[in-house]
């Protein structure tokens, strides 16, 4: 064992703790207690003993309550970065080093903790360490006003806490035991518990384990709970809730008992009323018992996740009860309630052994979910959940980056494809602005689609094992770790309840006899998925179809696309039926030919056989010479993939109407979407009427007619409103519809999604057609749910949608005056009245969830939008206090998340930031920062009012030390700031810290890789276009082109010191005097006030672009070269303004200096559409300067040439380097995407070596290797 091993290792199991909690208190919300663990020491000379314990109060720690000891407390992510100097940074690379630095010194799998307990010499000298010899550590603590790990939920109003409803439980991200008692916080060890609780008489509390004895108190006023947990179990599976929770036995299953709170009980019983059947079909399929004695379930409120699962016991919201009246929540309650109980098997019975192997326990219970979907709800609603669950995974790491299941090695089998470069971007640094080492540094939405993705790579194990022999697998794992339990008090024997990837790979060979290494190395240990692009034609002669998959977006490196070499399954339907063919895809290009089986006979009629042996009757009249109807990739969906297959709009519309495959039909009415056309509008009508059609399908149908309608010419009655009418319209009068009966749930889903699709219907002016807002009005007046057993409101809701929907952006008049209701059009008036109305109407008779509500809320911030309704946050920020229902409160912080985006200051951002900060619902504060993420107030690094420093000071300092509480909330910040400002250091502080950013990094706003600044010998400045030096009038020539700039570290030429990037003290000013035919700069001497910025800049060489530079007004003249010495404005960040070229911001001219402090005058290159901004009289002027700065200081030759001589040199110079100059010219500048204007002017620095090697010329020849083209 090396001595880095011996450092990360644990010298001690645990096996057995008992905690005791003596002294909760919902008043102070406080907790006392102790706990006692027993250790078994590995060496004889332990020294040291290290525990996990955040945000508690430590007393005294004592072994063998005999002998006290010293501890010292310590935690680095309580201020993450604490090196005041580097901290200025103020960039993400430099905080995740930091963050995974701390998480890890603190890891109890790497022998860290934050409570490390010095093993005294009296011990030693006693016997009581020894190998193999029982330890005890007891630590009595205390815990007060807790930030996280428990949540006290206190109502107001009068009376008792139990009549008050008041009540609390743990809860936590991951591994968060600590934040409530001191533990051993990992997965990794699993031991015995004795849980002891007291608590008031009024109040229950319900933890792990068995319940074997309650104890009142000699004064009858408290009474203590004893569980007992037998099955061993780590510290991360212990809960506990205290309240005053009415108790249900489940009458099918007593076993199994069921916690809510007052007056809750009978939508309780509602909700879990066909839960026993979910255990009963575990049971079967695993071919194992429940592993528990008893199964406990408490609903709490404000809980977030919703649901929590710990050994024996599982935390859920009280938002998933409902009544029996209610059908939306049916389908996803019991998917929840499902992963609860499967969870229990695999999760809390069977754990893993580090975060790395989370996958494993995530995976599994989703796995065995899935199966109970497709036994209850049908084949369709599972291949639809897979199917959209593959969707969202492919899409996050599209746009973020490759999802690595198992960081913990890096693949031993990298499989390359013919045709592909060296490269493999599988095992090269991490894409992500956090760490993936840890999972208290991982994004929360990271964890999210790693969740799913684990669902995805089980499933894929099971087409290559088959379904039982992965059951069989399962059920091993089920049988060794009951074996392993029965062991007393040994925790090697308790390992087999712990898993591994590698554990879990042997294991399926050791029941299946397959190696699954190679599909580990590809799918676990490698991040992304594969993406196949499908084309094919059709060779009549050879009655062959020429098939081509293509893997180019891997090759490409596009993010999160990985490379995929293996089998891939197409399937062909040919008009003699659907034909499968397997491929082997070993080259980025492969092509393949598959011999057709029928003949094209569009004349004749004949039923074409399908997939599932249905014959039906085709209309072939568009079809070609191929004999192909439609073609399918995976179809099976045995690979994570994203595919584009190319067929036209026919093929498509074919495999719509007549494949039996939802995921095949769900396919093809996305593509249907961008082939706008007579026949595709029949076909997703058809859909839409076909009751035989799935559900879901039928109602992305209706989005998709929307689109289609929108984008061509659309003759007839609006889209879809027949087809309402015919299926709920009366018979006698076709605008009013019948009375609500929602016994057929695919039409009820119907119906609420057809008038929200109709509502995105716009005519040629754009604008909602009236006989459509007519229509939605006559759905709102005659909408009648007296005899319907199921309730309305998310129709409702679903109306009040289509409503806002139909709001168009109002035209504005000159010299409007405010909006008042005298003044809303017609239309409008109507709309606003409909949601007024039902916005009160909920306040008197509120519906489930509130959903009707939520609707109105949307609508009206839709009316804000589109300015019919003057913005007012107020209003929102009513709905958003705390005490409104959750869902009303997420849906006013949506609306005030998009008010700040479009119309907020910056004192709403800070309601906003405050709320995330301080607001006691851990769901709102999570939620709510994903908001803003998803919808931030303003681009990265963009000219923006609120775009300043104190938000940048504000952010930095939430996630570098006040979310330690919080591990999730922590990381929702990070993702927030990398959204704002991106990895490097915020632009508002002063520009890009180019110090930081390496040759292989790209550059914002492009593909391109990003040259090597720091390469002197290669950074060459390709000469401009020459222009004649134009004499003005009481100026000087060429003067228009003149830019200040700000940011980032520069030396003037000879000067040897630097400006202050973003100080406050204005730098001494800079003059540029230039005469005929003359150039001399010169500088005041200034003062060095931070020695950091010559060692920063000692090494750097900083192009021009990256340069900020402050905003002109419009129509402002092209400024003097000779600058005043005004002092300049107080410090602002809304200086900028976008290019989009390269992503930077670009400055027009500008009459002042940056306030932030300039050392030099820099003349950026613009864009063309720039130039259009100098007066006809004054085009910019091109003055090559020296490189030298000692021609600078003594009057180089050079510089005292005139023009006709600088002129005749350069002249010569372009005639030996014309052909070499042109072609790298247009190499360089295409690379970019960038033209450079004519006659650009600049200072060198003093420090730059001329790239051309001459110490004379002025001009600078481009070489391959040279940057984007400047002219100094």
């Amino acid at each position: 064992m090396t001595k880095k091993e011996k450092e990360t290792t644990r010298h001690y199991r645990v096996s057995h703790q008992i905690l005791s909690l003596t002294g909760i208190n919902f008043q102070t919300k406080s907790i006392i207690g102790c706990v006692e663990i027993t250790l078994i020491p590995s060496r004889d000379n332990l020294k040291h003993i290290r525990l996990n314990a955040k945000q508690l109060r430590i007393y005294s720690v004592c072994l063998n309550n005999a002998i006290d000891c010293q501890f010292q407390y310590f935690d680095p992510t309580l201020e993450v970065c604490q090196n005041r100097q580097q901290e200025e940074r103020r960039d993400l690379d430099y905080f995740s080093e930091n963050h995974l630095a701390g998480c890890n010194l603190v890891d109890p799998d790497l022998n860290g903790g934050e409570i490390n307990i010095k093993i005294p010499t009296e011990a030693h000298n006693q016997n009581i360490i020894g190998e193999g010899k029982p330890l005890k550590v007891r630590v009595e603590f205390s815990l007060e006003d807790p930030k996280g790990g428990v949540q006290f939920v206190i109502p107001d109003g009068d009376g008792t806490m139990a009549e008050r409803s008041a009540h609390m439980y743990s809860f936590g991200h991951e591994n968060s035991a600590r934040l409530w008692f001191p533990c051993v916080d990992t997965t990794s060890e699993p031991c015995t518990w004795k849980l002891e609780f007291t608590v008031d008489e009024g109040m229950t509390a319900v933890s792990c384990g068995e319940l074997y004895d309650t104890v009142y108190t000699p004064d009858m006023r408290r009474k203590t709970f004893h569980y007992h947990v037998n099955t061993p179990t780590a510290a991360p599976n212990i809960a506990l809730a205290v309240g005053p929770f009415q108790i249900y036995v489940d009458p099918n299953m007593n076993e199994m008992i069921h916690f809510c709170l007052p007056h809750l009980l009978p939508v309780l019983k509602n909700t879990v009323r066909y839960q026993y059947e979910v255990f009963e079909y575990f049971e079967i399929i695993l071919g194992s018992q429940f592993p528990f004695n008893c199964y406990k379930q408490v609903f709490v409120d404000e809980l977030y996740p919703w649901l929590c699962s710990y050994s024996s016991l599982s935390l859920i919201n009280t938002n998933i009860l409902h009544p029996t009246s209610v059908i939306d929540a049916q389908y996803e309650t019991r998917k929840l309630l499902t992963e609860a109980v499967a969870t229990q098997f695999f999760g809390a019975y069977v754990s893993t052994e580090k975060w790395s192997d989370r996958w494993i326990k995530r995976g599994i219970p989703k796995y065995l979910m899935g199966l109970w979907v497709r036994k209850t709800f049908g084949n369709n609603e599972y291949r639809d959940m897979i199917h959209q669950a593959m969707y969202e995974v492919t899409r996050y790491e599209s746009k973020i980056g490759g999802i690595i299941l198992d960081s913990s090695q890096v693949p031993a089998s990298i499989v390359t494809i013919k045709g592909e470069a060296s490269r493999n971007p599988e095992i090269e640094t991490n894409a992500f602005c956090f760490p993936v080492k840890n999972i208290q540094t991982c994004s929360p939405e990271y964890l999210e689609i790693m969740d799913k993705k684990s669902h995805l790579v089980i499933r894929m194990l099971e087409h290559r094992l088959g379904q039982q022999q992965l059951l069989q697998v399962l059920n091993k794992l089920l049988a060794l770790a009951t074996n392993a339990r029965q062991a007393k008090n040994d925790p090697k024997a308790w390992s087999n309840m712990v898993w591994n990837t590698n554990t879990f790979t042997k294991s399926i060979f050791s029941v299946t006899g397959k190696d699954t290494h190679v599909f580990m190395d590809q799918w676990v240990r490698m991040g992304g998925h594969a993406k196949f692009q499908l084309k094919f034609s059709f060779n009549r002669k050879r009655n062959t179809v020429e098939l081509e998959i293509n893997q180019d977006a891997a090759d490409k490196y596009e993010t999160g696309v990985r490379k995929y070499v293996g089998p891939v399954r197409v399937a062909l339907q040919e008009l003699d039926g659907q034909f499968f063919h397997n491929f082997q895809v070993e080259q980025v290009n492969s092509k393949h030919d598959i011999t057709c089986h029928s003949k094209s006979r569009r004349n004749k009629k004949k039923k074409i056989p399908l997939v599932n042996n249905e014959e039906v009757d085709m209309d072939l009249s568009q079809m070609d010479d191929s004999p192909v109807l439609w073609i399918r990739l995976d179809p099976e969906m045995t690979l994570i993939r994203s595919l584009d297959i190319i067929q036209p709009d026919f093929q498509w519309q074919y495999q719509l109407r007549h494949e039996r495959d939802v995921t095949a039909q769900t396919e093809a009415v996305y593509a249907l979407e961008f082939y706008p056309s007579p026949t595709t509008r029949s076909a997703l009508e058809d859909t839409i009427k076909n009751d035989q059609c799935f559900y879901k399908v039928r109602c992305r149908a209706t989005e998709c007619l929307t689109s289609v309608a929108n984008s061509g010419q659309w003759d007839g009655p609006p889209a879809m409103m027949l087809i309402f009418k015919n299926m709920f319209g009366s018979f006698a009068v076709g605008h009013i519809i019948k009375q609500n009966d929602f016994s057929n749930l695919q039409n009820y889903f119907l119906q609420c999604a057809i008038p929200v699709a109709m509502g995105g219907l716009r005519n040629s002016h754009q604008i909602c057609p009236a006989d459509v807002l007519e229509f939605l009005l006559n759905l709102f007046k005659y909408n009648d749910n007296t005899k319907n057993s199921f309730s309305d409101n998310y129709y409702r809701a679903a109306l009040v949608t289509a409503l806002g929907k139909t709001v168009t952006p109002v035209i504005s008049m000159v010299g409007q005056g405010p909006i008042t209701s005298e003044s809303l059009a017609e239309d409008t008036k109507k709309v606003l009245e409909e949601i007024t109305r039902y916005l009160n109407m909920e306040k008197l008779l509120p519906c489930y969830r509130y959903t009707v509500t939520v609707a109105c809320l949307k609508a009206i911030r839709k009316l804000q939008k589109t300015g019919h309704l003057p913005p007012n946050p107020e209003f929102f920020k009513d709905y958003s206090q705390y005490g409104q229902y959750q869902d009303v409160r997420l849906a006013a912080l949506e609306c005030l998340v998009d008010y700040v985006r479009h119309e907020g200051q910056f004192s709403d951002i800070i309601y906003l930031i405050d709320m995330v900060e301080q607001d006691k619902d851990p769901q709102i504060r999570h939620k709510l920062c994903r908001m803003i993420v998803d919808n931030p107030p303003f681009d990265p690094n963009k000219n923006h009012r609120n775009n300043k420093k104190d938000l940048v000071e504000r952010l930095w300092s939430m996630i570098n030390s006040r979310f330690w509480y919080d591990s999730r909330l922590r990381c929702d910040m990070v993702d927030l700031y990398y959204t704002l400002y991106g990895r490097r250091k915020p632009f508002c502080l002063g520009g890009v810290d180019l110090g930081l950013l390496t040759a292989n990094q790209l550059m914002p706003g492009s593909h391109a890789p990003m040259p090597n600044w720091n390469n002197k010998s290669k950074f060459t400045i390709p000469k401009a276009e020459k222009k004649e030096i134009k004499k003005e009038p009481g100026g000087m020539p060429g003067s228009g082109s003149h830019h200040s700039m700000s940011g980032g570290h520069h030396t003037l030429p000879g000067s040897g010191h630097s400006s202050i990037p973003g100080g406050s003290m204005a730098p001494p000013p800079v003059q540029i005097k230039q005469e005929p035919g003359t150039i001399k700069i010169k500088q005041e001497k200034q003062e060095v006030l931070d020695d950091r910025q010559l060692n920063i800049m000692s090494s750097m060489d900083v192009p021009d672009f990256f340069m900020d530079a402050p905003p002109a007004a419009a129509g402002v003249s092209p400024p003097t070269t000779t600058h005043a010495r005004d002092p300049p404005p107080p410090l602002h960040t809304s200086f900028m303004q976008s290019s989009p070229m390269l992503g930077h911001n670009y400055p027009p001219q500008s009459q002042s200096h940056h306030p932030g402090g300039l050392d030099e005058v820099r003349h950026l290159p613009l864009h063309p559409f720039h130039q259009q901004q100098h007066p006809p009289t004054q085009q910019p002027s091109s003055f090559p300067l020296h490189g030298s700065s000692s021609s600078l200081d003594q009057g180089s030759s050079a510089w005292d040439l005139g023009d006709s001589e600088r002129r005749k040199r350069k002249k010569e110079k372009k005639k030996k380097k014309k052909h070499k100059r042109h072609k790298d010219e247009r190499g360089e500048l295409g690379s970019l995407d960038m033209r450079m204007a004519p006659g650009l002017v600049a200072a060198e620095e003093g420090s730059r070596p001329s790239s051309a090697g001459s110490g004379t010329s002025g001009s600078n020849p481009v070489s391959p290797a040279a940057g984007p083209g400047i002219e100094f």
